[in-house]
């Protein structure tokens, strides 16, 4: 294997503890150098190798750090990739990639002109749930499709105890926050829709963020509606397809945060692995004889997304989620907003 990539992580906290490092410290192709924590030194308890930096701007100093992974609240996205592009550093920055179309085209730019590469995070494309419904899509099991519902829902009356997610500033609310991953896998699957429909609406008691919303999504042939509502106590299924041929229905049972949650480490063969009663249910015609059955799901894995880090740097193949890719799902959720300020559908 080439030399592996030196890497910094901006944050250790949930984002952080649970998504970046455990994955940068098992993948061969990285070395977890460095870490920013200004106070707590939580890291070296688990990671007692990572050298610890009290600002990012000193992180941003040590010469030996090839790769910065921006893990920080949304509203600093642009300031801190922005400052490791300078700082010659490719970047894994955080969905939201940035909190306007303005700030990431010209992250974009920078990038270009520097000849390194800004890969957004998006880690529900690695999740078994839209998985298995790619793969659905992909081999045609449903023909034509005509009309999908994402739901990302929660049922939480309380403001968060991450106080920067419930102040009223762009960048806050549910719709950058899930939205950018459900609006992502609908990009990832169909591409960009020709126009956007938005209703985003404040619903919880004390609430100045947005914590619900519904976006319509216009295709030529194929409408796409995603939702999230942080006041569902009964879920219904993350995943709604229907086509030509039949429906396939899919609650969201990903178990890997859970699992990292609970400090396991990503490895072994039922890493990610589904439970039977998990898989989604397949309702459509095969052949001319109507199917009706559960399909065994694909496992998820956020290694994968690393793994794809890995390969763009070291062997010249594509990075794995674009910085031009999270262009587009701000392009979506800014589209959503006013269309729900002028309650018009807003063509893109």
């Amino acid at each position: 294997m080439a030399t592996p990539i030196k890497t910094g992580l901006c944050s250790y906290g949930h984002s952080g503890s649970v998504f970046h490092a455990p994955f940068l410290h098992l993948h061969p192709g990285f070395t977890f150098e460095a870490i920013v924590e200004r106070s707590k030194h939580e890291t070296q308890k688990r990671y007692p190798y990572v050298t610890v930096y009290s600002s990012v701007e000193d992180m941003l100093k040590d010469d030996s750090l090839e790769l910065i992974v921006v893990n920080t609240p949304n509203y600093s996205h642009y300031e801190y990739t922005k400052a490791a592009l300078l700082a010659g550093k490719n970047v894994v920055v955080e969905k939201p990639f940035t909190v306007t179309t303005a700030e990431g085209e010209e992250l974009v730019q920078l990038a270009k002109e520097k000849n390194l590469m800004i890969s957004v995070y998006q880690n529900r494309r690695y999740d078994s749930d839209y998985r298995m419904i790619k793969k659905v899509v992909e081999e045609g099991l449903l023909g034509d499709i005509l009309e999908v519902e994402f739901h990302y829902d929660r049922f939480k009356e309380e403001l968060s105890y991450k106080a920067h997610k419930e102040v009223a500033q762009k960048g806050t609310g549910v719709l950058y926050d899930l939205g950018s991953h459900i609006i992502d896998q609908a990009l990832t699957l169909f591409g960009m829709p020709t126009s956007v429909f938005g209703d985003v609406r404040m619903i919880r008691t004390n609430s100045v963020v947005d914590d619900y919303f519904e976006l319509l999504l216009y295709y030529p042939n194929l409408r796409v509606r995603v939702k999230s509502n942080y006041l569902v106590r009964e879920a219904l299924p993350a995943y709604i397809l229907h086509g030509r041929k039949g429906s396939f229905i899919k609650h969201k049972a990903d178990i890997q945060e859970a699992m990292l949650l609970k400090g396991l480490l990503p490895e072994g063969k039922d890493w990610g692995a589904e439970q039977p009663h998990e898989w989604g249910l397949l309702h459509t015609d095969s052949n001319g004889e109507v199917v009706k059955k559960y399909l065994p799901s694909v496992p998820g894995s956020y290694m994968d997304y690393y793994q794809g880090i890995y390969e763009a740097l070291r062997e010249g193949k594509p990075n794995p989620v674009p910085a031009e890719q999270g262009l587009n799902v701000i392009r979506v959720i800014e589209a959503g907003f006013k269309s729900s300020e002028e309650r018009r559908v807003i063509d893109l």
